[in-house]
């Protein structure tokens, strides 16, 4: 018997960047394994010939975790739970039950069962700990931002948010400043894009994934695609596979198939972890610029100008991120820190924002102009402004001269191998011509598209 099944709701929006789950299949552990069609898309042998996430630490903020699955067994540090306000991130087990979170861990660091673990659920990064916070956002004022600050101050390298849910602009702030106190500390806070197939919205029910400074993710199918429901928007940065997942389910050895930005969530929340143990100096910023940079499609999808609000600035690549010669850039790299600290400052009635590492003149005292008077300073702004709409005019006619964009990516599919899709996976197909909204290129200045797409896994 299939079914499907949701996260309860969190006041009037669901509280999901959340997995809509469907029974599996009867399978043997072992058959688990080969239908992780994620591993395979990612070359992950070939990924953990570089990393496994060891020594890092990935903080799931989620609604509860069942830490007693065999998949699971030792990857859970001591967490908090934000909900009931005990020691235990194990809820009752009642309406609100623990898959999801259990879920989200095992995709990002189950190390599966059996003989050499050869069994079950392996996560992207195998190694790394999970720091398990339970809470859904609705327990206490501001929205994640307790559950972040937690995280940070307890060891966590990445966070991974899987959920999307509403707060007024008070518990905003209180979020925003915690991302702020995140991103300060070098960790990186990854949210789903949600499961609406709509527009991000910059009302109050897209937290944390509307938020300036947050990686947001949008799921993608085995083929490359965008899933038809997830959610799209300026603030969509990264893309994963996000559709019919295994992972590990509510029982102590069951497993279930999971779809939704959730578990794309994970898998870049994943890819992080293993960054961060392969580069532990990079800051959450030049982690996340290494995802970026490394970024594509697959040939199915080569018509795609990239970035866009449905694949951002495409599907994560962890192999290429992990071993491509990249340079380390701006401490905040993609991240909308700038944005995020102006957001900030205008809520406490300062249209000032903080200055931003990753413009360092912004730093300097104001008044260390060197004695040029305001006329001379006007002057060579708008000889600036000249030169970027000279640049912006060359621009534009390379880009009509070689088709309006780069080259597409050579070789194809994922890895350059492909796999075997899970049984009755459904591959989700373009309903327009032209489904993706487009961007227009980015504007001098603006963080730049890395030159070239290679193909997954390499």
């Amino acid at each position: 018997m299939s079914f499907t099944r949701a996260l309860r709701t969190v006041g009037a929006a669901a509280a999901a960047g959340a997995l809509l789950f469907a029974a599996a299949p009867t399978a043997s552990a072992d058959q688990v394994r080969n239908d992780q069609w994620a591993l395979s898309a990612f070359a992950a042998e070939k990924v953990w010939s570089e990393a496994t996430g060891k020594g890092v630490t990935v903080a799931v903020i989620d609604g509860g975790f069942k830490t007693d699955h065999p998949d699971l067994t030792g990857q859970f540090l001591k967490g908090k739970d934000f909900v009931d306000g005990d020691a235990s991130v194990e809820p009752d087990m009642g309406e609100d039950k623990p898959e999801h979170g259990t879920a989200m861990a095992s995709i990002i660091a189950g190390h599966g069962h059996g003989a050499g673990n050869a069994s079950g659920v392996k996560g992207l990064a195998p190694d790394a700990k999970i720091l398990p916070v339970r809470d859904d956002g609705s327990s206490r004022a501001g929205l994640f931002g307790p559950g972040i600050r937690y995280a940070v101050d307890h060891g966590a390298d990445v966070i991974n948010i899987s959920q999307v849910i509403g707060g007024s602009a008070e518990d905003a702030q209180v979020e925003r400043e915690a991302i702020s106190y995140a991103v300060d500390h070098g960790v990186p806070v990854v949210a789903g894009s949600g499961n609406d197939g709509e527009e991000i919205s910059k009302s109050s029910t897209s937290y944390p994934a509307v938020e300036p400074g947050v990686v947001t993710v949008g799921a993608v199918d085995s083929g490359g695609s965008i899933w038809d429901d997830s959610n799209y928007g300026p603030q969509v940065m990264l893309a994963a596979p996000g559709v019919k997942n295994v992972v590990a389910g509510l029982d102590s050895d069951g497993y279930d198939l999971g779809t939704g930005t959730s578990g794309s969530t994970a898998y870049t929340s994943a890819a992080l972890a293993l960054l961060k143990q392969k580069f532990p100096d990079l800051s959450a910023g030049q982690l996340v610029n290494r995802l970026v940079k490394t970024a594509g499609v697959t040939d199915a999808q080569k018509s795609v100008t990239l970035p866009n609000d449905r694949y951002g600035y495409g599907i994560i690549k962890p192999y290429s991120a992990l071993t491509k010669d990249i340079p380390a850039g701006p401490k905040n790299g993609p991240l909308k820190v700038d944005e995020l600290n102006s957001a900030i400052a205008k809520a406490k009635g300062s249209d000032a924002s903080a200055p931003s590492s990753s413009a360092p003149d912004a730093a300097s005292d104001s008044s260390d102009s060197g004695g040029m008077s305001t006329g001379l300073i006007v002057g060579i702004a708008v000889g600036v402004i000249v030169i970027l709409a000279i640049i912006v005019v060359a621009i534009v006619v390379s880009r009509k001269k070689n088709g309006g964009g780069p080259p597409p990516p050579p070789g194809g599919g994922w890895g350059g191998g492909g796999h075997t899709p899970y049984p009755g996976q459904h591959q989700y197909s373009a309903q327009q011509p032209n489904p993706y909204q487009q961007q227009a290129p980015p504007a001098p200045g603006s963080y730049p598209q890395a030159p070239s797409q290679p193909p997954y896994g390499q």
